[in-house]
């Protein structure tokens, strides 16, 4: 680990005299480039930097320890600084893991409901509020693609972006089914129902790292719905497109104009296309880690959240949560805490068995 440090340190002197040459800073595509590696290495090397304060000042603590007059000192400084050395070089070995790509770019979640009619759409609602409040707490800015409510406050489906940085670090294992348990205000016997929704989650691409050749795209015009009276639309706004070699359809209506519609249902059929192809990749690997991602987890019941007994259970790695109304505002970062730091043990751990 040590010598992949010095080797990372010594890039970073680089790029940082990289930084102050007028060739590079003459060339904007140059020094951004340098800039953001720069940047992306700068909490590395703090922690490096910090650790090997920490340890100088136990070797000379320790040389210390001979001379009488210094001994006292010397043991109150090992004990202090010895403790935590652990720390640092557990910190260390985080920061070393081979980063997500995507984990820096915006997301585009998509909610659905499953089975449970009227009662999983009126939660698939609250999941929606949930992430969006979770948005909102995060200081991110959430965006609605398309979203077909019900006439009770529920949602057949919703596409959301979300824009902000590391949102897709922190939201990419929130996808695949939610279910819950609770009766329903319209079950006057109140017998406990459950019913699901499904989220899919997906890192938000450039049209240049998802290439899509107009040819492989079939496209429908049509009325988009409305609420009627003067608001009904007369033109063929909505957009349905329909990508011919993997049979992924998105429709976008909420948009003012076709065009908007248009580059609304690419942008979601973008992030479905790299989205395949990443869960694609993942199943070619086999990795046996409790947390994937990708569309292959999506048929994988997540979660519960039991109204009765004000309890979330996350089922992947066996976190048991109360407080269920601070949850549904998106009082969530514990949870998604908890499933990063899962990730990372098991990816050190299979960094260990190699």
């Amino acid at each position: 680990m040590f010598e992949k440090l010095l080797e990372v340190e010594k890039r970073y002197d680089a790029l940082t005299a990289q930084l102050s040459d007028p060739g590079v800073a003459s060339d904007p595509n140059a020094y951004r480039k340098v800039a953001q590696e720069h940047a992306s290495l700068t909490p590395l090397i703090e922690k490096l930097r910090d650790y090997k304060r920490v340890k100088q000042g136990i070797v000379d603590a320790e040389e210390m320890l001979s001379d009488p007059d210094m001994r006292e000192l010397a043991q109150a400084e090992l004990e202090e600084l010895k403790p935590q050395v652990p720390g640092f070089e557990h910190d260390l070995k985080i920061m070393l893991l081979p980063k997500d790509p995507a984990d820096d770019k915006d997301v585009i979640m998509e909610f659905r409901p499953g089975a449970g009619g009227d009662e999983a759409e009126l939660f698939t609602g609250q999941l929606l509020r949930m992430y969006l409040r979770y948005a909102e707490r995060k200081g991110w800015k959430p965006e609605l693609i398309q979203v077909q409510e019900t006439g009770i406050g529920g949602v057949k489906e919703a596409q959301v972006g979300i824009h902000g940085q590391g949102a897709y670090s922190q939201l990419k294992f929130e996808g695949g089914v939610h279910r819950v348990q609770r009766v329903p205000t319209t079950e006057s016997g109140g017998r406990i129902h459950t019913s699901t929704s499904t989220v899919a989650v997906m890192p938000e691409v450039e049209e240049v790292e998802v290439h899509i050749d107009p040819k492989d795209l079939e496209m429908d015009y049509y009325l988009s719905g409305g609420a009627g009276g003067q608001n009904v639309q007369k033109n063929e706004t909505a957009v349905r497109i329909k990508h011919k070699p993997s049979g992924i359809v998105v429709a976008c209506q909420d948009q003012r104009s076709q065009l908007q519609n248009r580059e609304q249902a690419l942008r979601v059929l973008r992030s479905r296309l790299y989205d395949l192809a990443i869960a694609e990749q993942q199943a070619s690997e086999a990795h046996g880690r409790r947390l994937q991602v990708g569309s292959g987890d999506r048929s994988d019941k997540i979660r519960t959240y039991n109204f009765p007994q004000d309890r979330i259970t996350d089922h992947r790695i066996g976190l048991t949560t109360h407080g269920m109304g601070q949850v549904l505002d998106g009082d969530i970062q514990h949870i998604i805490d908890a499933l990063v730091t899962t990730d990372q043990a098991d990816k050190l751990g299979d960094g260990a068995e190699q």
